[in-house]
């Protein structure tokens, strides 16, 4: 299986100067296309021990700080960046021919803002950040979906739920992203800022990486 891409140029003159700014330019035409479901949909790369470990997450928020999603701290990518804070992300934007890639270290966000973000979500949501323990082996799916009636009972429709302990956000602050654009021929666009403190002029140099 094997898909021919075609796209415009994308070249150095096109990056704006800071890869947050990038990042925002290349998300809204992704979110406004309609082509993706999830577009912000992300592959956290964690590892402990060795031994990388992935799975899809959703980007809740982004900002010149870095990039923030939530987690039971208690799963196993929130004890592996306990133990290795350093993470990748993957922003798998196939239908245009896109992948952004970042690396960078991850940190727990302050307490205030993971309860401000908790408020938001769906009632069901809440219930489930306490019904589920991530990562943990549960014996059964009746087991699971006892605990959330238990739960719905005790706080339901309309009642506030409070933010659990043991759940919260992580912000990701880059050293690196990569903006990679699908070409023909194989012959891809791949544009790297790397962050740079003793650059006079900016925090960031951009380097061009062969596909």
């Amino acid at each position: 299986m094997r898909e021919q891409y075609r796209s415009e140029d994308f070249s150095e003159q096109d990056l704006a100067a800071d890869p947050m700014d990038q990042f925002a330019l290349w998300f809204r035409q992704v979110a406004g296309g309609g082509a993706l479901h999830e577009p912000n949909a992300m592959v956290v790369s964690t590892a402990a021990g060795g031994r990388p470990s992935s799975r899809t997450v959703l980007l809740k928020q982004y900002d010149a700080r870095g990039f923030v999603f939530f987690t039971n701290y208690g799963s196993r990518k929130g004890r592996e960046l306990a133990e290795n804070p350093y993470v990748s992300l993957l922003f798998p934007w196939h239908p245009l021919a896109r992948q952004v890639i970042v690396t960078g270290t991850a940190s727990r966000v302050g307490r205030e803002e993971t309860v401000a973000y908790f408020r938001t979500r769906p009632h069901g949501s809440q219930l489930g950040a306490w019904a589920s323990e991530q990562s943990t082996v549960i014996g059964s799916r009746e087991e699971l979906t006892e605990r959330y009636e238990e739960l719905a009972a005790r706080y339901p429709e309309g009642e506030k739920v409070p933010a659990p302990p043991h759940w919260g956000g992580f912000l990701v602050v880059p050293d690196a992203i990569e903006f990679w654009q699908g070409r023909e021929n194989r012959l891809h666009d791949r544009l790297r800022y790397v962050r740079d403190s003793q650059a006079a002029d900016s925090d960031w140099r951009v380097e061009r990486l062969c596909p």
